[in-house]
């Protein structure tokens, strides 16, 4: 044990000195545990516990980092994080600050399956142009499978249900572990190259993505592809997908499903077969009666194609010349006429003795008009003339004076006098009469009611 008193350190130095040591010697280490103690506080902070059967670490990941996780993590979930060792300096425990959190196991697996699927798929592998039809009618199948599996059996009963008579190869391969790969593509090549089968169907029955690795195989999913001989792929549940099945010409749901695929119903192929024979009668009718016709035909074209036949044509072609003969005949020697009454007539109708006619008859009748038009203008302007004298005559102040009275105005401005307010005695005005003036001179204005003033 050390005696040097020479430096002394307080608990926080020790930590300090503790924690520098612990981060410059496990930075990003990595460590995988069962999640306990999970705590979500509203700092957003993830505090939990990492242990297996023997220890356990106290570890926290920050609010930043925690934003960003795929997952919500839980008790008892196995995890594998990586971080760096430090030390809480408060309580003087070490713990690990988590960077990166992954689903251990099979989220592990997951992730290694999107990258190699994304992979194989940006490379055209899984793409739909170089998938391969099935054939309508198979001759000979081959299953890649496990013997001793149920998928064998469920495809084997639905073979034997729907056409028993199609021959089917079992050839067997290990469905899991990490063997199972290169032996399931050793088959299928062999079997590829055999010739042999006009289909192959690679199956397991379900299990966990761990049962299924095997089939994520890049090798196995390359070698799908290359294959020559359709393939149809149904590997686990309905759910799974591996990469044999992005691979493969056709993906079924289950082992049953791909063997009714593959292979048609005994009785729908019988009626398939009754359809066509029936079709083929009515084609057989048909082209005999056709050849019927035919027959007919020919027999009418060799009969029009006699002597008699001809000569008699002959003698209706040679009636027929006549008459368009005759016809002719008539209208060479008709034309002629007709068309000289036709351009005498055409002269008549253009002579100019008729257009003076035609000229005349509309200028008389247009004086005609004129005149009419002109008595009419005539006697509506009397009328409106008559109308306005007798207007402004109606209207002339003078024309008043004749019935005995008098038109004042002033004699200075010559304003005519409507009241007896517009005056003032003394005031000289001028009365018109309908014979003469007077030149007045006002006594009193009043209104006529105190005639003394």
């Amino acid at each position: 044990m050390a005696t040097d008193r020479s430096r002394i350190l307080s608990p926080t130095q020790l930590n300090v000195l503790a924690r520098d040591l612990l981060e410059g010697s496990f930075a990003g280490v990595w460590v995988q545990g069962e999640i306990s103690n999970l705590a979500r506080p509203g700092s957003g902070h993830i505090y939990l516990t990492l242990k297996d059967g023997r220890a356990q670490v106290r570890c926290a990941m920050f609010r930043a980092k925690a934003q960003r996780l795929a997952f919500a993590p839980s008790d008892g979930m196995q995890v594998l994080v990586c971080g760096k060792v430090t030390v809480y300096e408060a309580r003087g425990d070490y713990q690990l600050v988590i960077e990166i959190m992954e689903e251990a196991g099979e989220g592990v697996l997951r992730q290694q399956f999107e990258r190699l699927k994304a992979k194989l798929a940006s490379e055209g592998l899984f793409a739909s142009e170089r998938k391969q039809p099935l054939p309508a009618l198979l001759r000979r199948l081959a299953v890649i499978t496990s013997p001793s599996g149920a998928a064998v059996r469920d495809v084997l009963s639905v073979i034997r249900r729907r056409f028993a008579l199609l021959p089917v190869d079992i050839l067997p391969v290990p469905v899991q572990g990490k063997d199972a790969a290169p032996q399931i593509q050793q088959m299928l090549q062999r079997a590829d190259a055999s010739g042999r089968y006009d289909a192959l169907l690679l199956t397991r029955g379900g299990g966990s993505l761990e049962d299924l690795w095997c089939f994520n195989d890049e090798a196995l999913a390359r070698t799908i592809a290359a294959l020559r001989t359709p393939l149809v792929s149904a590997i686990g549940h309905e759910i799974d997908f591996t990469l044999a099945d992005f691979a493969a010409d056709l993906r079924a749901a289950t082992p049953s499903a791909a063997a009714e695929l593959l292979v048609p119903d005994r009785d729908a192929l019988l009626a398939r077969v009754q359809r066509a024979g029936e079709r083929c009668a009515v084609a057989i009718r048909r082209q005999t009666l056709a050849a019927a016709q035919s027959c007919d035909r020919s027999f009418m074209a060799l009969r029009h194609a006699s002597p008699a036949q001809r000569l008699a044509r002959g003698r209706q072609q040679l009636a027929v010349g006549a008459r368009a003969l005759q016809r002719l005949r008539q209208q060479i020697i008709g034309r002629p006429s007709e068309r000289m009454a036709t351009l005498h007539h055409r002269l008549q109708r253009l002579h100019p003795a008729a257009a003076i006619d035609s000229h005349r008859l509309t200028l008389n009748a247009l004086a005609t008009r004129l005149q009419r038009s002109m008595s009419a203008r005539i006697v509506h302007a009397r009328q409106h003339s008559d109308g306005a004298a007798r207007a402004l005559l109606a209207l002339n102040p003078l024309a008043i004076t004749r019935r005995g009275y008098a038109l004042l105005r002033r004699a200075d401005d010559a304003q005519v006098i409507r009241s007896w307010q517009q005056v003032a005695s003394g005031e000289r005005l001028r009365a018109e009469l309908a014979e003469g003036r007077l030149l007045l001179q006002v006594i009193a204005a009043n209104d006529g009611q105190n005639p003394t003033e």
